[in-house]
């Protein structure tokens, strides 16, 4: 009989967290959460922070579940985050403070800096990422103009996946794909851009060697071990970036007709290619280039997502106005079809607040019928979102060269099936949906092959399309889309920068 494995995977979004554990019998995966967590960053004295040793207390909770509830046995263990932010140890490996979450505001003003010192071009030429006020670049500027105490004492650098790593082994390496998100890192030459991080008068001293996924880090330390109930076992570098995890479940065919939204909070679009593209279209349509497993590229454009939905619901829970997502879906599909369209990467939709105003009020700036009701603003912002992903898919087949057919979303976007349909309708082009815990099966697929349970990555996303369910949609009303495909171009014209 073929050994059945236990993979524990840890996946943390920005609003939440979860430990899957994954039985794998050879062919089929089979999925158990066991601890779900909200992820709750705190703002203290005007800054925002997450709450690091809560979430690692979150993680030991999920291993002594698996272990009081017959699953000690587990082969490994592999941890994800979202990119960009990072936790500072001391001399002594002490944490210097809380991380800063990526919406804080002390980047504001950093581009301006940065480019002061480092043309913009040669930014994008070293690293190949697109530049979002969040970069990890320009955090670590904002720290060294603001005088911090953290980086001024700082002895190593470490992303979010890789401190908890560190907690759990006590072993302080950076893993590859979120390394690849801080823009300041070659990926055509696998190491730090030292000269860069001179050039902006960052420390060179406080990072660590790579990693990549499908290498152990180390194993769980033995008081850990003892405290949880478990052996000292591996703990696999997955793709640690979440999306580079999530681009790993992505079980697809064909490999050149294979374009992906990784939807979440973020919508992550992109492609799969060898190597870096750092041309002037790239950096024109702001594409970024971050790192997959085997080394791949994932060249993909950051797109608000799911964001503008959640932070609009979590305006009217503050209202009063208590609906769950199916509600607020089924009053957006009653809505009146394209009455109010807008960019879902305006740059007033970025931060948290009253987000149906701030969209009423873009729709009013515009000339437009302005959303009054709950459902006109998600339907507002689900077909705006296709129409962004359309826009997106055009400028990846000018950039690439490549044509793509088949749209491939991931992640618990997918539950919103108005959106799926929206995406098919806006874009033109036939939409696969599933799985809906991408991230985690991701995570898992390498962990298999890190234990040798998985030959490759290709092998893996076929174990994943023979273990779960794959919906398909297909476009419709073709041409009532175009035209207001045509219309949202003009208005997003009108309010870009």
């Amino acid at each position: 009989m073929a050994k059945t494995y236990k993979f524990l995977a840890f996946d943390f979004g920005a609003s939440s967290g979860r430990a899957i554990l994954a039985k794998f019998d050879g062919e089929k995966l089979e999925l158990e959460e066991k601890h779900r967590f909200s992820n709750d960053p705190v703002t203290v004295n005007g800054e925002f922070h997450w709450d690091v040793l809560r979430l690692f207390f979150e993680i030991k909770q999920g291993i002594l579940k698996c272990a009081n509830s017959g699953d000690r046995d587990i082969d490994c263990i592999g941890i994800d985050t979202w990119g960009v932010d990072y936790g500072l140890l001391d001399k002594n490996d002490k944490l210097l403070g809380n991380p800063y979450h990526y919406r804080d505001t002390r980047t504001e003003g950093m581009y301006d800096k940065a480019f002061a010192l480092a043309p913009k071009e040669e930014i994008f030429k070293e690293t190949g990422i697109a530049f979002n006020w969040f970069n990890t670049l320009y955090q670590l500027l904002a720290a060294r103009l603001s005088d911090d105490s953290a980086l001024k004492n700082a002895k190593t650098f470490l992303m979010m996946p890789d401190l908890f790593n560190f907690f759990l082994t006590g072993v302080k390496k950076t893993e590859y794909t979120n390394a690849s998100t801080t823009q300041m890192f070659n990926s055509e030459r696998y190491e730090w851009s030292y000269d860069l991080l001179k050039k902006l008068g960052l420390p060179t001293d406080i990072f660590t060697d790579i990693v990549y996924p499908g290498e152990i880090v180390g194993t769980i330390k033995p008081e850990l071990a003892e405290e949880l109930g478990i052996a000292e076992v591996p703990v696999v570098a997955v793709a640690s970036h979440d999306t580079g995890s999530a681009v790993a479940s992505v079980p697809v065919v064909d490999k050149k007709d294979f374009i992906y939204i990784s939807s979440g909070t973020w919508s992550l679009m992109g492609v799969e290619l060898d190597k870096p593209n750092v041309s002037d279209a790239a950096m024109e349509y702001n594409f970024t280039n971050e790192g997959g497993v085997n080394k791949t590229i994932r060249f993909l454009k950051n797109i608000m997502g799911l964001w503008l939905i959640q932070e609009s619901r979590r305006q009217w829970d503050r209202e009063g106005t208590l609906l769950s997502f199916d509600e607020l879906e089924q009053e957006a599909r009653a809505a009146e079809p394209f009455a109010s369209l807008i960019d879902p990467d305006y740059p007033a939709f970025q931060t948290p607040g009253n987000m149906p105003k701030r969209i009423r009020e873009y729709c009013a700036m515009t000339g437009q019928k302005v959303p009054e009701t709950t459902g006109a603003v998600i339907r507002c912002i689900a077909e705006s979102l296709g129409f962004r992903y359309r826009y997106t898919i055009e400028g990846m087949e000018k950039v690439t060269g490549n044509k793509y057919n088949v749209v491939n979303i991931v992640g618990g976007g997918i539950k919103d099936k108005m959106i799926c349909q929206f995406t098919a309708n806006a874009t033109k082009r036939v939409v696969n949906a599933g799985p809906v815990e991408a991230t985690s099966i991701g995570n898992i697929i390498v962990q298999g092959i890190a234990m040798g349970a998985i030959k490759d990555l290709n092998e893996g996303r076929k174990i994943v399309r023979n273990s779960f369910d794959i919906a398909e949609y297909t476009p419709q009303d073709g041409e009532a889309w175009d035209a207001a495909y045509e219309n949202w171009k003009k208005i997003v014209a009108s309010t870009a920068k």
